[in-house]
């Protein structure tokens, strides 16, 4: 046992850290919109469902293990983000700002294969242990160099100047990869209680380019430059990928019957290392822990054949500084920061001179400004025979970028609301079992001022694709 143990345990890393090189999420905020073929299929719903969704149940309800088969599991995605900006008015660089060039903007990189894989292992007293490993956070974007930015650095300049660029360094963006390893043990007490338990080992990796241009906005050159001895950042932008490991606690419960059931899941927030490659972009020194989750799911059947699922889940992104935290604490805690004081958007007070907790970096660093996200997900499962099941869903959640935030999120348009989704799930006449989902995420905007240009107007844009086949054998 423990042979095979470890065999299947190092397939199963072998096979995520596929998932991990190339998942690039942006649904519910940077989160997919659920996890697991038939869950995806109904809105990422399922939380309080005894319905068989085979061992990736686990990461909607640990708790739901017993109710799945000893299948081995794997699935595989292809995910489509069209992501765009566009800019509209602005100063062009005069008067101090920080000016976008105008237009309309598409990110490349338009489609990503996300694969997961996933086993159960049932017991004689009715326990279950279960190992999966899926993709499931992440963010990508990629501003190519046909942009550029008009400013006057410093006001060392006669006039406005252009750099190339979305941000003045060349072509920009990030890319974000999150990746999970599920180890959970789940039983029953008695026939209508189930309960779910077990560490989590999250992965990922990071990479931003095209960020030079905020050099002087780090916590490294603040302090350096307030002694007359401002030092270059090494640990902000173009240093490749870097990686980190995390570990928290996920568990479940689920109760009822086979009419109606619930059920509530809990992850816990994962305390990543910190990115010590981009130590002078993040907040904390490079921190980007991933925020907790919590959700609730309610399933009842309407019919023998029908089953409606109503769940609701929150995501804390307010967990995480790096995440949540303002652009503004570049003005109020940034001295090298300050935008032109002719601004009336950003009249005093600035940061005084010296103050640099709010530089990018810095422990109250300037983030991405996002809030929580509180989604609501409605599933259907239709079974027209005993080898056929047709499901649907929708979920909305209003998105987590406030209109004040839109600069940065450039970077990180993670703007998406709704989700329609459709699936089947057929089962062979060898038992096996294969699924496959679709989900529609139709065009979603935000739009605001850039911050430091207030005359200038940005709207993100983002729509989604995705579709996935899973097998069961």
């Amino acid at each position: 046992m423990k042979v095979k143990a470890r065999t299947v345990t190092a397939a199963l890393m072998a096979t995520g850290l596929f998932a991990f090189s190339s998942a690039a999420m942006a649904t519910n905020g940077y989160f997919t919109h659920g996890v697991g073929t038939e869950s995806k299929a109904m809105g990422g719903s399922g939380a309080g469902s005894s319905e068989n969704m085979g061992a990736i149940g686990v990461a909607t309800n640990p708790a739901l293990a017993v109710f799945s088969d000893e299948k081995w599991q794997v699935g595989l995605s292809i995910f489509s983000p069209m992501r765009s900006y566009t800019t509209t008015g602005g100063l062009a660089g005069q008067q101090g700002t920080f000016s976008l060039s105008n237009g309309n903007y598409d990110s490349a990189n338009e489609a990503f294969p996300i694969p997961y894989v996933g086993k159960n292992w049932k017991f004689s007293n009715g326990g279950a242990l279960s190992v999966v490993f899926y993709g499931r956070g992440g963010m990508n974007t990629e501003w190519d160099s046909g942009q550029s930015v008009f400013t006057n650095p410093g006001g060392q300049l006669p006039g406005p100047a252009e750099f190339p660029g979305l941000f003045g360094g060349g072509k920009a963006g990030v890319d974000l990869m999150q990746a999970f390893l599920n180890v959970n043990y789940s039983s029953m007490i008695g026939e209508s209680f189930a309960w779910g338990l077990g560490p989590v080992i999250a992965m990922q990796s990071f990479e931003a380019t095209g960020l030079s241009f905020f050099a002087p906005y780090t916590q490294t050159y603040a302090d350096g430059a307030a002694v007359g001895a401002p030092v270059p950042p090494e640990n902000l932008t173009d240093n490749g990928h870097d990686t980190s490991v995390g570990y928290g606690l996920s568990a479940g419960i689920w109760f009822g019957s086979d009419r109606v059931s619930f059920g509530l899941a809990y992850q816990s927030t994962i305390e990543m290392e910190e990115f010590s490659k981009y130590s002078d972009l993040y907040a904390q020194q490079g921190g980007f822990d991933i925020p907790s989750t919590i959700k609730a799911g309610l399933s009842f059947k309407t019919s023998d054949s029908v089953t409606l699922n109503l769940d609701v889940e929150h995501i804390a992104y307010t967990d995480v500084d790096s995440v949540s935290n303002p652009i503004g604490n570049l003005i109020g805690g940034c001295w090298t920061a300050n935008p032109d004081p002719f601004n009336p958007a950003n009249s005093p007070p600035f940061a005084p001179f010296g103050e640099s907790s709010g530089c990018l970096g810095a422990d109250n660093g300037a983030g991405f400004g996002w809030e929580d996200m509180t989604v609501y997900k409605v599933g259907v499962s239709v079974k027209s025979s005993d080898t056929s099941t047709w499901r649907f869903g929708y979920s909305y959640g209003e998105q987590p970028i406030p209109s004040s935030e839109v600069l940065f999120n450039i970077l990180a348009p993670g703007v998406m609301e709704q989700h329609l989704t459709f699936g089947w799930t057929g089962v062979r006449p060898n038992g096996n079992v294969m699924s496959f989902s679709l989900m529609y995420a139709p065009e979603s905007t935000v739009t605001g001022a850039n911050t430091f240009d207030p005359f200038q107007t940005i709207e993100l844009k983002m729509s989604q694709l995705d579709f996935e086949f899973a097998y069961r054998f």
